[in-house]
């Protein structure tokens, strides 16, 4: 046992993409190796529907839309390459490049309903467009040859020369071996923790600075893709195209595929694919019970199987090799502590909201500055989450303004506020899952330096520039909020405590303007209470604006540098601790206090001190 933790742990050691891309070439080969063409031709099936199914991993299981209109995009891809053909334009590459554009315009066109739709409308909708789809190549028979099929074409062509047979293959194995690269660079770029973020929370990703509507488009985009190049790779391996092939039912095996493999896996599409493809139509009774036999296996494995078989493979991969243990000594050479924050002031000014006919929010003002700690305090429901809202862009106020610097921002959208500099933690830690405490912290960094697309794809400098900051500001911040040492634990198994933690850190490493906690200190023990007392204070020192929203009194009296309470949406008293501590209706609306005439001002403060450490902040 302790030789095979040896070598898994050799093989870990090695970069992430050196095993799939052996596999990969060795697949190329395998036409040469065995010389069966009933073999080879399930494997060019398997192989355009791992292309498939990888668009619905990287819609559905990345970024979390239900649209589930890949056949349409298939069936776009390799019509257009069909007519294409019909035409005389039989080159492969160029097929290839039309049928992802045409692939891409129909992902965008089916997926517009994702923005306003969410969840299993959505779904039902692109759905809806599947089973239209042989009625819709029908109306266009003249030119895709209706229900008899298009019959037309001519045989492909690379580089002037006819592709066929093992040829032919070569080109299907290598097509798919370059897409792969190409999702998976994605996958693991910070691209791709921006879609995860989506697919937790589109309240999440505009808190970072992500734009959900074109992230959602950049998703249906992306997805799209993969299913344009398997339409034309599939046109032209029998040269015949019929609307059959486009079914309602090959719609299902694509989704069970995804479900088998792991739809929140870059080589899950494969696995599934391949079970699908290999498993199922050896059957003779395929045929006639494929839609029966599909929708099984979607039924046994999304509910014995919710994560597809990439999940047990992750899980078994992480026993053998163990837990991944971080550098201190290193973490710590990067430490060189809090750099300087260029704050920005806060002004909120007769600021209103009502929801129906209950205002949450009654002509508030408030001021918070750079280099101070502003609290917020009140009681349940009084607003104090409310207003955050209001300053994140998430509700828009009925009545008055917000400022920022110089800049107003209450009627810019949420994301455009976190990118003016605004960051914030929740009062429920919002962490996706599936990635490490380490990349959920780079999530913070989405905004601050921009990567393109196609620099993340490529490789290009920039992105390893881009790359290398991301990670030493990530391990600095960990250190900071003090659990550098989970860096590669997944982020959602972490106690709460450390999660609320984790979120602080994912708003440091954007060194924000204005640093939004909203009970931060919720669920954190006393030493770690103690640890955040301290960052607090050095980040509000390192110049940040700090708005502190806290029930924990005692933290806040010893944080604050003024404090505002809020009672029924309207500020009830604002001014120093002191000031705060000792306000009578502060004392009784918030704590539940009724001071004695005879209680002077420091015997009020330490019994406030004592009753916030036994649970007295009410």
């Amino acid at each position: 046992m302790d030789s095979l933790r040896a070598l898994a742990r050799r093989v870990d050691a090695l970069p992430l993409w050196v095993l799939p891309l052996a596999l990969g070439v060795a697949v190329i080969f395998v036409p040469q190796a065995l010389g069966d063409y009933s073999i080879q031709r399930q494997m060019q099936l398997s192989l355009i529907l791992c292309l498939l199914v990888s668009g619905l991993n990287l819609s559905l299981g990345y970024a979390g839309e239900l649209a589930l209109g890949q056949v349409a995009m298939f069936a776009g891809g390799a019509y257009a390459a069909g007519l294409l053909s019909t035409y005389g334009h039989t080159d492969i590459v160029l097929q290839l490049l039309v049928a992802g554009l045409v692939a891409v315009a129909v992902g965008i066109i089916t997926g517009v309903p994702g923005l306003r739709l969410n969840s299993w409308s959505l779904a039902m909708t692109s759905f809806f467009l599947v089973l239209l789809l042989p009625d819709v190549i029908s109306i266009f028979k003249e030119e895709t040859g209706g229900r008899n099929g298009l019959v037309t074409m001519h045989r492909g062509t690379l580089l002037g020369e006819p592709v066929k047979g093992d040829a032919y293959f070569v080109v299907i194995a290598v097509v798919t071996l370059l897409w792969f690269v190409v999702m998976r660079n994605i996958i693991v770029s910070r691209h791709g923790t921006a879609l995860r973020v989506l697919k937790q929370s589109p309240v999440l990703a505009q808190s970072v600075g992500i734009s959900v509507f074109r992230m959602k488009l950049l998703a249906y985009a992306l997805g799209s893709v993969p299913a344009g190049l398997a339409g034309a790779l599939f046109a032209n391996l029998d040269l015949f195209l019929s609307p059959e092939a486009f079914s309602f039912t090959y719609a299902t095996t694509i989704l069970a595929a995804s479900i088998v493999g792991g739809s929140a896996s870059v080589y899950g599409a494969v696995v599934g694919a391949v079970i699908l493809q290999f498993g199922l139509n050896q059957s003779s009774d395929y045929t006639r019970y494929s839609l029966v036999i599909t929708g099984s296996f979607l039924l046994i494995c999304g509910v014995l199987l919710p994560g597809g078989l990439a999940s047990l493979a992750r899980a078994g991969w992480r026993r053998l090799v163990g837990r991944r243990e971080v550098d201190m000594a290193a973490v710590r050479a990067l430490s060189t502590g809090l750099p300087k924050i260029a704050g920005q002031s806060l002004r909120v000014e007769q600021v209103t909201k009502s929801f129906g006919g209950n205002r949450a929010l009654a002509e508030v003002d408030l001021e918070a500055r750079p280099g101070r700690v502003t609290a917020l305090i009140g009681p349940n429901g009084s607003g104090k989450t409310t207003l955050l809202n209001v300053v994140c862009g998430f509700y828009r106020p009925d009545a008055g303004a917000i400022h920022l610097g110089n800049v107003r921002i209450d009627r810019m959208a949420p994301h455009r506020v976190a990118r003016a500099g605004v960051t914030r933690t929740f009062q429920t830690p919002n962490i996706p899952p599936g990635i490490t405490v380490l990349e959920a912290v780079i999530a913070g960094r989405y905004m601050t330096r921009r990567v393109s697309m196609i620099e993340a794809v490529l490789r290009l400098p920039r992105f390893w520039r881009v790359r290398r900051e991301d990670e030493v500001e990530a391990w600095r911040a960990l250190d900071l909020v003090g659990i550098a040492e989970t860096a590669y634990l997944e982020a959602t198994s972490l106690p709460l405590g450390q999660r609320r933690l984790l979120e602080v850190a994912r708003c440091l490493v954007a060194r924000p303007g204005l640093l939004l906690l909203d009970e931060v200190a919720s669920g954190l023990d006393e030493d770690e209470v103690a640890r955040l007392r301290g960052l607090i204070r050095r980040v509000a020192d390192a110049g940040a604006t700090v708005l502190l929203v806290e029930h924990n009194f005692q933290l806040v009296l010893d944080l604050a540098d003024e404090i505002v309470a809020l009672a029924h949406g309207s500020v009830m008293a604002r001014g120093t601790p002191e000031q705060i501590a000792n306000d009578p209706r502060v004392l009784s609306e918030y704590l539940g206090v009724e001071p004695s005439r005879d209680d002077g001002e420091a015997s009020v403060l330490s019994r406030l001190m004592s009753d916030s450490i036994t649970g007295g902040d009410k």
